[in-house]
């Protein structure tokens, strides 16, 4: 069998070591002249992917590594763009995956092949991506892997005034650092993690910086109690508890922090109804006065913008709008997949339920409460399974009813917005494809020989090597791996020696204010 994986960012390297592991022949296909995808910063406006210059990543390295590949110990806890960019770097040469790209392919068009009806096989047409008048080439695939990403298309506000408007405006996607900006006065449009991160930075160097928002948002800091990563608190236990438990206990933990409503922020729907925003800066620029909250843009005016509640901000020299992506396939007919307002059939997220053979599908396009990294893994082994026959997919109609129910489950949570519909939960949507592909922990059977592991499992991060302890392609260094996770986390950050004294009890957590220590895990296990 022969695939072509278009794009060679994570879910396409993953996509190719996946397709090796199975015996698969497979090429990346990939317009650009390096690995990475939007991780790869470029200096030049329309080039690279969605990172500026400062982009740290949100979720911590324990959390977000290939299953059978950890992230360095010496790497921070939370990576720059240039480390993630290094550990992306270390995975292909680990794997050898270099000889299987082709860089500097654009894909024109994929399209059914002549005798798709018999063989399911898919007609590719590219070109190279530094000659567009040069002739393309066809050629015939058994299977597709799409893992072009949904982070380029940039999804642009409609506000009235726009086109009157006499400063300069620029969606995220373009933005690179603060030079050019220093000693403006800036409106940063949408609350999401790219608004905060570039609000408090430009809030560093613009004389002000406005921050505008539709509903506000609950802002979430990198750290959780003592220090560790917040979200390697979100482990197996937590995710067991009642939602209302969750859901009371982050508000509380939230306000804490700072009051949300003192500050501006305060949000009327639940934690849990939009995608976490993340920011350990935002609250200090705001009490510096640096970042002023504001509601969402009425109408913008030669060089003044008036906000819903009447305010008018004066004199503004840039907007940018941190307002998200549409995400769709520009090289596949929409009778293969149909893209409206971000939303498509696709079963698990990977699977268009209308096609005759599962010979296509799509990896990464989810956007999880957590790291993509391992989801993104996951489906690739799964898909591949399903390329070798190995796995099988439900009738069309059974996998129709699967993508109404994640639809209708979506809605019940989340506020009404393009980014809220390709949302999953990272324990729960592993757990579901790891249950297809056979490789879901089985801690029943783990109790009975190793419970301190179990223990770990379940009460410690759920780190994605717990997903290769069994079945297809486990790794014998899965559970060192698991062991080993607070070490990794905690050896970066212990650059200076001093004396062994005993760590500080926390005073509780995000979801629990009672606590006890435990001596099988170093994480404190928290009690409802």
């Amino acid at each position: 069998m022969k695939v072509a994986i278009i794009g060679a960012g994570a879910s396409g390297l993953t996509s190719l070591k996946e397709c090796l592991d199975e015996g698969i022949e497979a090429v990346i296909l990939e317009k650009e002249n390096h690995i990475g995808g939007l991780w790869k910063f470029e200096e030049d406006v329309g080039k690279g992917g969605t990172v500026y210059r400062s982009t740290v990543i949100n979720t911590s390295k324990e959390m977000m590594c290939f299953s059978d590949f950890p992230i360095p110990e010496n790497f921070a806890p939370y990576m720059h763009n240039t480390s993630v960019m290094k550990y992306f770097d270390l995975y292909a040469q680990k794997f050898n995956l270099y000889e299987h790209i082709q860089f500097n392919t654009y894909v024109q068009q994929v399209k059914p092949a002549s005798d798709y009806s018999e063989t399911g096989r898919w007609d590719v047409i590219t070109k190279p991506a530094d000659n567009p008048t040069a002739e393309t080439t066809t050629t015939t695939f058994d299977g597709i892997m799409v893992c072009s990403g949904h982070h380029w298309d940039s999804r642009m506000p409609s506000f009235k005034g726009m086109d009157v408007f006499k400063g300069r405006q620029l969606h995220s996607h373009d933005y690179k650092d603060y030079r050019g900006h220093e000693n403006t006065r800036a409106v940063v449009v949408g609350i999401g993690n790219s608004g905060v991160d570039v609000a408090s930075e430009l809030s560093q160097h613009c004389s002000q910086v406005y921050l505008s928002t539709r509903r506000g948002a609950w802002v979430f800091s990198r750290l959780g109690p003592g220090g560790d990563p917040i979200d390697v608190f979100f482990n197996r236990y937590l995710s067991w508890l009642p939602s209302s438990i969750v859901e009371n206990s982050l508000k509380k933990a939230l306000n804490e922090r700072f009051d949300h409503a003192q500050y501006g922020l305060k949000a009327k729907h639940k934690v849990a109804a939009q995608h976490p925003t993340i920011s350990d800066e935002l609250p200090i620029r705001i009490v510096c006065g640096a970042v002023k909250v504001k509601d969402n843009i009425a109408c913008l005016h030669e060089h003044d913008i008036e906000f819903t509640d009447g305010s008018i901000e004066k004199d503004i020299d840039t907007v940018v709008y941190c307002t998200g992506y549409k995400f769709g396939f520009s090289f596949l007919d929409s009778s293969i997949v149909d893209v409206k307002d971000n939303q498509c059939d696709l079963y698990k997220y990977a699977f268009p339920p209308h096609l005759k053979h599962p010979t296509l599908a799509m990896v990464g396009f989810v956007q999880p409460v957590g790291a993509i990294m391992p989801i993104a893994e996951m489906q690739a082994r799964w898909i591949t399974r399903v390329f070798n026959k190995k796995c099988h997919l439900p009738s069309e109609a059974g996998m129709m009813i699967d993508i109404e129910k994640k639809r209708n489950n979506m809605a019940a949570v989340y506020v009404d917005s393009p980014r809220h519909t390709i949302q999953v939960d990272f324990i729960q949507f592993m757990d579901e494809i790891a249950d297809l592909i056979g490789c879901k922990p089985s801690f029943f059977s783990l109790m009975l020989t190793d419970p301190s592991l179990v223990f770990k499992c379940i009460f410690g991060p759920c780190t994605p090597p717990q997903f290769r302890l069994r079945g297809p392609h486990a790794w014998d260094g899965a559970k060192n791996a698991i062991r080993q996770a607070k070490n990794n986390i905690d050896k970066p950050t212990r650059t200076r020696q001093i004396e062994d004294i005993p760590k500080a009890k926390s005073k509780g957590n995000y979801l629990c204010p009672c606590t006890v220590n435990c001596k099988h895990n170093r994480n404190i296990v928290h009690l409802p």
